[in-house]
């Protein structure tokens, strides 16, 4: 079938070089000095041939077959400043990747229009989204680690991955990270790690393997969606602990890798059974992996992505 042609930009550079895994062409909006949502196929990722940067002032001279929103500012300015009224008409999509942050059941969302469609990164943030006639979609995460690359648990200590934790704070657990790493040693790695004492950020390709001396992942977040690096780990072999709230429960509960509470003494509790154990954190570690490795699966969520653009498209 004919690989489709698909404008979007780059908001969330993991979860896009993921994407990019779909058997279609995409063009990534960028702008000199590559400003944030401009960054085209920029950075460390190892993007394939069939990512292409896209410069600002050459859209409205392109053919698309579909034009894929990321964010706000781009659905509700860029595409009234940067595209042409025919691309405008295009097959639209609307990358939603957060639950809403206003008011988590009675926020509206700001998409309204029936004509396009809202993919969802869970289940459970099409539950708390209120989107009206919209038509959505989910399309739960897939991810990739490199071959060969599994759990060691040599270090006995968890490891969380969050960008910008300080900056972010209650929403994503600095909170609750920092009092858990007052009972049980924690290493921190994301952007701007050092602010909430943790380490420097770590390239992509060196990111993964460093995780995976660790003998548990923790998860200190409240309200976000699936991190892209929790479904990394589990897919590596790391057992899970984390805060029993939004899409990660579901996850546990189905796969058996790992512990959940909404009480932080359980979660020390859990932590330091994974840390006395290797053995133990070992055997609840492949559970997370068996699970991962069909649930999060690369080609599952390309498959899905290339349903989506198809339907869209047609």
């Amino acid at each position: 079938m004919r690989r489709l042609r698909i404008l979007t930009w780059q908001v969330h550079g993991n979860y896009l070089y993921y994407l990019t895994h779909a058997p279609h062409e995409f063009f990534v909006l960028a702008k000199p000095g590559r400003p944030a949502g401009y960054g085209g196929r920029g950075g460390t990722l190892p993007f394939g041939d069939n990512v292409h940067d896209c410069p600002v002032d050459t859209v409205r001279d392109q053919a698309f077959d579909c034009v894929l929103f990321q964010s706000r500012a781009h659905y509700e300015t860029d595409q009234y400043d940067i595209l042409s009224d025919a691309q405008r008409r295009l097959p639209r999509v609307y990358l939603e990747h957060d639950p809403p942050l206003a008011h988590p059941t009675n926020t509206v969302h700001f998409v309204d229009d029936p004509s396009l469609l809202i993919v969802h990164v869970t289940h459970y943030n099409a539950l708390m989204w209120d989107c009206g006639s919209v038509p959505t979609a989910v399309v739960e995460h897939g991810v990739r680690v490199p071959d060969g690359l599994a759990w060691n648990g040599e270090l006995p200590r968890g490891v969380a991955v969050i960008n910008h934790l300080e900056r972010r704070g209650r929403r994503l657990g600095a909170d609750v990270f920092a009092a858990w790493r007052r009972e049980v040693p924690l290493d921190l790695y994301g952007m701007d790690a050092p602010a909430s004492g943790g380490a420097c950020e770590l390239p992509y390709a060196q990111l993964l393997p460093e995780v995976a001396r660790h003998r548990f992942f923790a998860h200190p977040v409240r309200y976000t969606s699936l991190a892209l690096a929790l479904c990394e780990a589990m897919m590596i072999g790391l057992p899970v602990v984390g805060l029993a709230t939004t899409e990660l429960p579901r996850h546990i509960e189905a796969s058996g890798g790992g512990f959940v509470d909404t009480e932080l003494a359980r979660l020390v509790e859990m932590s330091n059974a994974l840390i006395r154990d290797r053995g133990y954190a070992a055997e609840i570690g492949r559970k997370a992996r068996a699970y991962a490795r069909e649930r999060f699966a690369i080609e599952r969520f390309a498959s899905d992505w290339d349903r989506v653009f198809r339907r869209v498209a047609a």
